[in-house]
């Protein structure tokens, strides 16, 4: 069950943090340079380091939204590139989806969370129907606990009931989003970045146990 009182706190902190631009840029540059880097995940390692990778997935969610500007972009990327996962050519095809298209439909902490339980789940042969379903299955695990954690699923919602009180609706016109800016939006919106890519870190990582 949502804690609407403890997430527009969060969101505040968010807000307040002192995010460090340059650092955040040069780190995006270097993805894009060099691309996301391959590994070979080790089961028994992440397992023991479950709350450290959740942590840290979070905060590159958050950050990454900051500089990006866009939600689905970062969560999906700091998915991405903790589980060497894809690669940029994906993330640019995630520009549109941030509330679908700025309309306030689905969060982008959602979309981008599903791009990568598509790519750890989704497998390689696209005949195997077996882990399509696994994806499924894997997906509604992740959007019910995504729910019960943020108290809704859409952009607008959120922005209305846990976030600023009311739709800042960003993608309406030029005003809207720098209204939206001017309210910390970026910041403040990288709770719901965050806590889907934390979510999604969990879900991947509960699969291997």
């Amino acid at each position: 069950m949502a804690d609407y009182k403890a997430l527009k706190s969060r969101g505040e902190q968010l807000a307040a943090r002192d995010w460090n631009m340059p650092a955040l840029e040069a780190r995006i540059k270097k993805l894009v340079d060099e691309g996301i880097p391959r590994k070979t995940l080790a089961r028994n390692e992440i397992l023991a380091n479950r709350q450290i990778i959740q942590d840290r997935v979070q905060r590159r969610a958050e950050e990454y939204y900051c500089i990006l500007k866009n939600c689905t972009q970062g969560t999906a990327l700091a998915l991405m590139e903790e589980f060497g996962l894809g690669n940029m050519d994906i993330i640019k095809a995630l520009t549109p989806f941030p509330g679908i298209g700025g309309t306030g439909q689905t969060c982008g902490g959602i979309s981008g969370s599903l791009i990568a339980i598509g790519l750890y789940f989704g497998g390689n042969d696209r005949l195997d129907v077996e882990a399509t379903g696994t994806t499924f299955m894997n997906a509604q695990k992740f959007m019910a606990a995504f729910e019960n954690e943020m108290g809704h699923r859409l952009c607008a919602e959120i922005h209305e009931h846990v976030l600023f009180g009311r739709n800042m609706d960003p993608g309406a016109s030029e005003n809207h989003m720098a209204a939206f800016a001017q309210a910390k939006g970026f910041e403040k919106c990288s709770l719901a970045t965050g806590t889907g890519a934390r979510l999604t870190a969990e879900c991947i990582i509960d699969s291997m146990a």
